[in-house]
């Protein structure tokens, strides 16, 4: 296992490094003037874009621009954007908030999802599963912010059942919608994997030789049947979780919460590229440590991974 876990963490490095370096290249090699619109409507002084120019660098080449920046997010200083703002300060007001509305999207998907893909992967065909396919295909057509906005019209303004709005503290109850509009998509996808994978292994013959060996249909399904089929359900929820924390941006915007979705979307309509880099570096560090999770999950679920 130690080795296996060396062998994921070297190929981490260069993952991080080019998945980087290409979020870098594309916000700072875009043509264009980075200050423009930082003074208003007039165009900003030549001594203020040389300071500035001089303080990010931007004169460098991009090589020795990125591995400037790389080096000062390592140790942790994460600067601050073009008006002053310092991002640590940003990032910890708004990170808690998406990391909350993730673990939401990401509960409902794991207790409706693969429930109601065990459930149907064991019933087999009939009207259960027919509605469950239906529901599920009715969710995956649907976009998200066309589910965002009738939740919240119908719930909050209709019904008056929640409020139509996050307040500032964001509390677990008021991100229990916003949390089914974020992972919706993605919890009918786990259903569809979770019955399918459970619908083809119930016919193996590891699971027959335990049904006639006797053991209780419980053990069956859920020692033998249920962990040899979550690989691809695991496998999906694992890099979900990394895609909820960068697609949170049309639901935080739906329900007005202050996260990082909609600090990535302000900062994108400011042109503020120091910020923007940031968060998408941090996205892409979160992505590449669910990936490494769910790799190392796979060696305990199936042993034979790790000697591959």
């Amino acid at each position: 296992m130690g080795r296996y876990l060396l062998r994921r963490l070297l190929q981490f490095i260069p993952v991080f490094l080019g998945t980087t370096f290409i979020v870098y290249t594309l916000v700072w090699a875009v043509p264009g003037d980075p200050f423009a619109g930082k003074c208003g409507e007039r165009q900003c002084p030549e001594t203020f874009v040389s300071l500035m120019t001089d303080r990010y660098g931007l004169n460098d080449p991009l090589v020795v621009q990125y591995f400037t920046y790389l080096g000062k997010v390592v140790s942790g200083n994460l600067g601050e954007t073009f008006s002053g703002v310092s991002i640590s300060e940003q990032l910890l007001n708004s990170a808690p908030i998406t990391v909350r509305l993730a673990i939401v999207a990401l509960l409902i998907q794991i207790v409706i999802g693969v429930v109601a893909g065990v459930v149907t992967g064991i019933r087999g065909r009939g009207f259960l599963d027919n509605l469950v396919l239906v529901s599920t295909l009715f969710l995956i057509s649907l976009p998200t912010f066309v589910t965002g906005s009738v939740l919240q019209i119908l719930l909050g303004v209709e019904w008056g059942i929640i409020n139509p709005t996050v307040s500032a503290e964001a509390t677990w109850g008021e991100l229990i919608v916003p949390g089914f509009v974020l992972g919706a998509i993605s919890m009918a996808y786990v259903t569809r994997l979770t019955r399918t994978s459970i619908a083809e292994n119930r016919r193996a013959d590891y699971v027959r030789t335990a049904i006639a060996k006797g053991q209780p249909n419980r053990r069956v399904v859920f020692v033998h049947l249920l962990r040899n089929s979550a690989i691809p359900v695991v496998t999906f929820l694992g890099t979900d979780l990394g895609s909820l924390m960068g697609g949170a941006i049309v639901t935080e915007g739906v329900f007005n919460i202050n996260g990082i979705g909609g600090l990535i979307f302000r900062n994108i309509a400011e042109k503020e590229g120091v910020m923007v880099t940031t968060i998408v570096t941090l996205l892409v560090l979160v992505y590449l440590l669910m990936s490494l999770f769910v790799d190392l999950l796979y060696a305990v679920l199936d042993p034979r991974i790790r000697y591959d």
